[in-house]
């Protein structure tokens, strides 16, 4: 007889990106699509063939069925790349670098560049603070240089990623008199991350507390040694407020790109990245993009992702009408019929028809694979229903934002804010001004509008109010968070500390009802409170509680006795007590405290 292999066969495995939907994953589990939204079912989510659900969630519906998942590549994923894949020409031509000012919110950015622009754009800026990657191109010493602005604020990590993706050069600015702050050591990190040469501008060195060396120190303690201290990293003093060597700074960044010599074709269709992503009352969709290759003309056919157009109108970073735009040049344009996604590429098409079609393609397969379904089922909700002692206290949300990239990085933020008790659920998201959809969706999910850096129409704002939902506009990321943050944690709950405050020996007791007891005693530790919650033990082991109703000393009444006082006390008790002498009550107080995340 052969012999028979006991050992058990590892489980079979398919991949699962971040989401499928249900009937995909039946087909990728050999089973028939019933029978996996019965699993679902059993567990708690109601889903249709045509719902998405999450990676997590697969996996534990997989699990039914004794099959492993594991993380495929996302398609959706790698629709967005920063990178050109196209092979130069022989006749590819030198550029201008694109150069990327990264740091920490606060540390000066958008004022050194005030200084190369000799423009007061800071100035003009919601809190002090970047709210979004803006592009600027100056000429100096008869060289174009395109700068990006990236956000300091950490809930802008995706766009400061996005910056050092795209860029030839990063500056990293660093407040002599602050030093690196965290965002220094991430823009640090994105930059190497995409392996793009880095320049430090060390800034503010006129200001009261500033210490170049210290800040040299922590620069090397973050992976970046300065030439003078013999590492290989070109650092530059300055002071944007007065425009302090600011030529220095700008010599070294042509010196750093001109090492990789960066080209691009002309005559080629023209093709780039979406920067920024907008709509805009009288204007439609507004896209601000930076050429890579060929040249973008007024009447160009355009795609980026599922969204495509013709060019209508084209403007440079200063607002003035232009033609024609070139590689390394940041430009506006109008004409997309839909919004397309931050960090998209776009390319140019021979003809509306072709772009159409394409764009619809992709609009049909990011359906698919996203949330563009009637509802979502997420791993979360199935453990949820699994552990239900876990169920957050949900903060609903509807926002809007006036970019892309602002928008999918406040979703983020806010994701971050809660904890296993309350956390925000963002259930429509979208660009431009609030509209009497979001009021609708507010008031379906009883939740709050958010709008960031967009309006709201008189109309709207008197429509919210009569649904009494909440509507209110921020153009600071950071007072968007704090309040949000505020609003969860008043739905954490209370938490009630008991602390031990005295304790008394029965001496006699007078009299005992079902639920009263009046007895007398000594305070041998503290003091007593009338109304104080009262636990009382014998032999070490408790045997009832209670609440002091009624506190005597001698003859008269009291609020409290202390120790080494005799004492009358009246006791309510939860049942009928059989209290003794040489009992021992202990008193308790009891704080409710607010939680804080």
């Amino acid at each position: 007889m052969p012999d028979i292999d006991t050992e058990s066969k590892p489980a079979p495995t398919v991949q699962v990106g971040e989401q499928i939907v249900v009937a995909d994953l039946a087909k990728k589990l050999d089973a028939s699509a019933a029978e996996v939204v019965g699993k679902l079912m059993q567990n708690g989510v109601m889903a249709t063939l045509n719902d998405v659900i999450d990676y997590d969630t697969a996996a534990i519906i997989a699990s039914e069925f004794e099959i492993e998942v594991e993380p495929a590549e996302s398609k959706s994923e790698s629709r967005i790349s920063l990178k050109s894949e196209r092979e130069l020409s022989d006749d590819a031509e030198t550029r201008p670098p694109v150069v990327a000012v990264m740091g920490h919110v606060d540390h000066g950015k958008t004022t050194l560049l005030d200084a190369i622009r000799e423009a007061d754009v800071a100035a003009g800026e919601a809190g002090g603070i970047t709210q979004h990657i803006s592009a600027y191109q100056i000429t100096y010493n008869d060289r174009q240089i395109t700068f990006l602005d990236t956000p300091g604020h950490e809930a802008f990590a995706a766009l400061r990623q996005h910056g050092a993706a795209l860029t030839d050069v990063a500056v990293i600015v660093v407040a002599a008199n602050d030093g690196v702050m965290p965002q220094t050591e991430e823009a640090i990190a994105y930059a190497k991350r995409a392996s793009v040469p880095m320049v430090v501008a060390i800034n503010k060195i006129d200001d009261k507390g500033a210490d170049v060396q210290r800040t040299k120190q922590q620069l090397s303690e973050a992976g970046l040694t300065a030439e003078d201290w013999g590492g290989d990293v070109t650092m530059v003093e300055v002071s944007a407020l007065k425009q302090k060597n600011i030529d220095e700074l700008l010599d070294l960044v042509l010196l750093t790109a001109d090492i990789d010599d960066h080209k691009a074709d002309r005559d080629v269709p023209a093709e780039g990245i979406v920067i920024e992503a907008n709509t805009e009352t009288g204007r439609g969709v507004v896209v601000t993009a930076l050429i890579e290759h060929g040249e973008l003309r007024v009447g160009d056919i355009v795609v980026a992702g599922s969204a495509y157009g013709k060019v209508k109108a084209l403007s440079n970073d200063r607002g003035e009408a232009v033609e024609v735009a070139g590689p390394s040049m940041p430009v506006t344009i109008m004409g997309f019929k839909d919004v397309p996604i931050f960090g998209q590429r776009f390319v140019e098409f021979d003809d509306e028809k072709a772009a159409r079609k394409q764009a619809g393609e992709d609009k049909s397969q990011h359906q698919k694979e996203t949330t563009a379904v009637v509802k979502s089922a997420t791993g979360g909700d199935l453990l949820a229903h699994i552990d239900a002692t876990k169920q957050q206290n949900l903060l609903n949300v509807v926002l809007r934002a006036d970019v892309q990239g602002s928008l999918e990085s406040v979703v983020q933020s806010l994701k971050q804010l809660g904890n296993d008790e309350v956390a925000v659920k963002v259930v429509s998201r979208g660009i431009g001004d609030i509209s009497e959809s979001d009021v609708t969706a507010a008031e379906a999910s009883n939740g709050f509008i958010y709008g960031f850096n967009v309006g709201a129409t008189s109309s709207i704002k008197r429509l919210a109010a009569r649904q009494e939902v909440p509507l209110e506009i921020y153009d600071v990321i950071y007072e968007l968070l704090e309040q949000t943050k505020d609003r969860l944690e008043q739905l954490l709950e209370p938490e009630v500390i008991e602390t031990e405050q005295g304790r008394l020996k029965v001496k006699g007791v007078f009299r005992t009802t079902s639920q009263r007891v009046i007895c007398g005693g000594e305070v041998t530790k503290g003091k007593i409170n009338v109304g104080s919650l009262a636990v009382i033990e014998r032999d070490d082991a408790e045997i009832g509680r209670g609440e002091i109703m009624k506190l005597q000393r001698g003859k008269d009444d009291a609020k409290e006795v202390f120790k080494g006082d005799m004492c009358g006390l009246e006791l309510e008790t939860e049942s009928k007590l059989n209290l003794k002498k040489g009992d021992v009550i202990t008193i308790i107080k009891r704080e409710t405290i607010q939680k804080s995340l």
